[in-house]
């Protein structure tokens, strides 16, 4: 039996849960990102209304201010955002187990068999669109297929609120024509090292002989020629929240920081970040990364492994201020700050410490959680955000 797969694929998923939470905002631009008047931070989203005037996801709020200067900003919110990413995921298991998250906004089903439950898999498509427009309040392209990577590019094709339907018969008519860099896999750096090869479309890519590629990019370079003929084995894993390697956070700030003690506060604030992230998903983690950016863009990334590990905003914290002091010279302008805990494994068994310290604390940062949870990102807070180096609540 030939498998049916979707993927469901939020549509300008931040701008969209502001949206849905005003309806004043609806039919109007809206960036979801940093403070234009700081020229802090980049655009997260941005509605179709502001895309239409040339906003584009990654460029500075202050050129999108530019670009769109009647557009709403609106600071990033996360726990909204994994709310309603939530109540879709709940929907979405409405029509079959088999459902796996590809991220906050994006995730593959396995209808197989359903058929006879809720119909043909175009009608199960728009059961399922009409069900998340209605309770969730945001439209979604799905793309459906006989695997992923199909269901993945019929998604792309369409956009808003599309539907579309490839078939591994489509694969030469509507696939092979697209530019190399549009098949899903395909970066930049790919995208340059193909065009060497003279492979510029997918069709190209698909022609070329696979065992040249395999000698360049090794394994990578057969993946991608099977990718381009439309192949793909990968099964559908509801299971793979449980796989999460890393969770990370960075922001872009607001001048340049050219002092420790600035950076400090920032590298505090992405710690308590992180760590609330951690905790919320029940990991720990071991290997703390810090990745600074200076203002002509030249980028470091520097990782420490902790004895134990932690799910602790102090451990996280102190990790990357040693990565800091010994990698970064006092003095040199920085732009970008990251901050990440990785290794992460379940946590499924906590050993007390001796004489309790580490207990203390993570009593004190999961009751900030929860107090967060429940009042909002500002109902508590660290001293040091209300510093002039302070981001997180500027």
């Amino acid at each position: 039996m030939q498998r049916v797969i979707f993927l469901a694929d939020m549509n300008a998923f931040y701008a969209g849960v502001h949206q849905a939470l005003d309806p004043a905002l609806k039919g109007k631009p809206v960036i979801v990102g940093g403070d234009p008047e700081k020229r802090h931070g980049v655009v997260l989203a941005a509605s179709y209304e502001a895309k239409a005037k040339g906003v584009k996801t990654g460029m500075t709020v202050f050129e999108a201010a530019k670009l769109c200067p009647e557009a709403t900003f609106i600071k990033p919110q996360h726990h909204l955002y994994v709310h309603f990413s939530t109540r879709i995921l709940s929907i979405m298991r409405e029509f079959t187990p088999l459902v796996e998250p590809f991220s906050i906004d994006e995730a593959f089903l396995d209808v197989t068999g359903c058929e006879k439950l809720f119909g043909s898999p175009v009608e199960i498509a728009q059961k399922l669109k009409k069900r998340i427009r209605e309770e969730v309040g945001v439209t979604c392209s799905v793309g459906i297929g006989p695997n992923k990577l199909l269901a993945k590019m019929a998604a792309e094709m369409q956009k808003p609120d599309g539907l579309t339907v490839l078939n591994y018969e489509d694969v030469p008519s509507r696939m092979w024509p697209l530019p190399v860099r549009e098949l899903f896999g395909v970066g930049p750096r790919y995208e340059h090292h193909l065009k060497l090869f003279n492979i510029h479309t997918i069709g190209d890519l698909a022609r070329f002989p696979v065992k040249i590629l395999k000698k360049r990019f090794g394994v990578n370079g057969e993946i991608l020629w099977q990718c381009a003929n439309g192949i793909d084995y990968s099964p559908v894993d509801p299971d793979t929240l449980e796989k999460v390697k890393s969770v990370g956070h960075q922001v872009t700030l607001p001048r340049d920081y050219r002092t420790h003690e600035e950076i400090r506060v920032v590298i505090l604030e992405l710690a308590d970040l992180v760590a609330e992230r951690v905790r919320a998903g029940g990991y720990a983690g071991r290997v703390v990364a810090l990745s600074l950016k200076d203002a002509n863009f030249a980028w470091l990334s520097r990782m420490k492994t902790l004895p134990e590990r932690t799910d602790l905003a102090r451990d996280i914290y102190r990790a990357a201020v040693d990565l800091l002091k010994k990698h970064w010279p006092e003095g040199w302008p920085v732009r970008m700050v990251g901050v990440a805990l990785g290794g992460l494994t379940p946590v499924k068994m906590e050993q007390p410490a001796l004489f309790g310290e580490r207990e203390k604390i993570r009593r004190s940062e999961r009751a900030c959680d929860r107090i967060r949870s429940r009042f909002g990102e500002r109902a508590v807070f660290r001293a040091v955000s209300l510093t002039k180096a302070g981001v997180r609540y500027a």
